[in-house]
């Protein structure tokens, strides 16, 4: 049975491990990748004209572990620090969300990656004529994280969990990290269900000795995919959610995100499509992890690939209305509850900042 518009189970095409329940104390999604320190400038202006920066953590997979155990699941983050102040502040950080940092390795001869941002980063592409220009400075060269490798994070040490989430943004960072993702992205029997966000992020690839196609080669060997439809045309030069299957046959589950208006998730031969609610936008950042996690969500339980999506829209919504690259989710109940809303509800939900703290009591669309 595959999905359908209707958005019925497609149990014959979930990824087996997905399925699995694991151990009582095994974490359900294990989130591998660089986390970094993000200063974000304290007033509006670019980032040689504000005196003062706010400190947070980012990082795509920290992003997505931090979302789902706030959402009340058992999520472990496995990445590579400096043995510093900055990666102190981020383990205790991702730790505060509920995640399990046991996997996290502190470097003493590297630093922790830190990058400076303006509001109008974007995943993919330049920005649209007249749109907010994106300052974004990294400082991750030589940082910690860059050092992982199948030497330093051997693919048998990350233990059991029903999903492994990965994405683009780790193989850039060294040839190390690029034959980590590779091994960890190779079919073999028995392995966890392996998710991949292309996360594809243009600036980072710009002097990579392999060019943005190799991301295509890691998502084939996936069983969740997420990619944006500008992500796969600024590194793929394909064009549309159906030339973007194409590409990519193999992942049992694909998902296209199509920005403001929606997704679309292909499952076997089947797709489902479901319009993004409209959300009044306080920051364009972090809604791409927060999707992810919400579908993820979905996934683990169980749920049909309509409501998967509409979960991932929701979380994603939550990070939009709000500042930084992490935001409160909504409790489950009131996911759960906006998400059954019939079509026609559905399409007149409008969210605004602060609607995840909302009481559930009187909710309408």
């Amino acid at each position: 049975m595959s999905a359908t518009a209707s958005g019925e189970p497609d149990s014959a095409h979930m990824p087996a491990a997905v399925g699995v329940p694991g151990s009582a104390g095994a974490p359900e999604v294990i989130c591998l990748g660089e986390s970094m320190v993000i200063f974000r400038p304290a007033s509006p202006g670019g980032l040689a004209d504000v005196p003062l920066f706010e400190r947070g953590i980012g990082g795509a997979e920290s992003n997505v572990a931090c979302v789902l155990a706030a959402a009340g699941h058992r999520a472990k983050w496995v990445g590579r620090v400096g043995a510093d102040g900055f990666g102190a502040y981020v383990v205790a950080a991702v730790a505060a969300y509920g995640v399990d940092v046991s996997g996290v390795r502190r470097d003493a001869a590297r630093p922790t990656g830190v990058y400076f941002r303006t509001a109008g980063e974007r995943a993919a592409g330049p920005a649209p004529v007249g749109g907010p220009t994106a300052e974004v400075a990294y400082y991750r060269a030589g940082s910690a994280a860059s050092a992982m490798s199948p030497v330093t994070v051997p693919p048998g040490s990350l233990g059991p969990a029903r999903v492994l989430h990965l994405t683009g943004i780790t193989p850039v960072l060294s040839p190390g990290c690029l034959d980590l993702t590779r091994a960890l992205t190779r079919r073999r029997a028995g392995r966890s269900a392996v998710s991949f966000d292309v996360n594809y992020r243009e600036p980072l690839w710009r002097d990579a000795p392999e060019g943005p196609g190799v991301l295509l080669e890691l998502a084939r060997g996936c069983d969740i995919v997420f990619v944006g439809e500008d992500e796969a045309e600024a590194a793929w030069g394909l064009r549309g959610a159906a030339a973007v299957r194409e590409a990519l046959p193999e992942p049992e589950v694909l998902v296209v995100k199509q920005g403001a208006a929606g997704a679309t998730a292909y499952v076997g031969d089947g797709a489902v499509s479901v319009a993004a609610p409209r959300v009044d936008v306080v920051a364009p950042v972090g809604a791409g992890d927060a999707f992810a996690a919400g579908f993820l969500s979905g996934t683990l339980r169980g749920l049909p690939v309509e409501q998967r999506l509409r979960h991932g829209h929701l979380m994603a919504a939550a990070a939009l209305t709000a500042p930084g690259d992490l935001a409160a989710p909504p409790s489950r109940a009131l996911a759960d509850r906006l998400v059954a809303l019939d079509a026609p509800a559905w399409g007149r939900l409008h969210l605004g900042p602060g609607w995840t703290q909302q009481p559930l009591e009187g909710r309408t669309a």
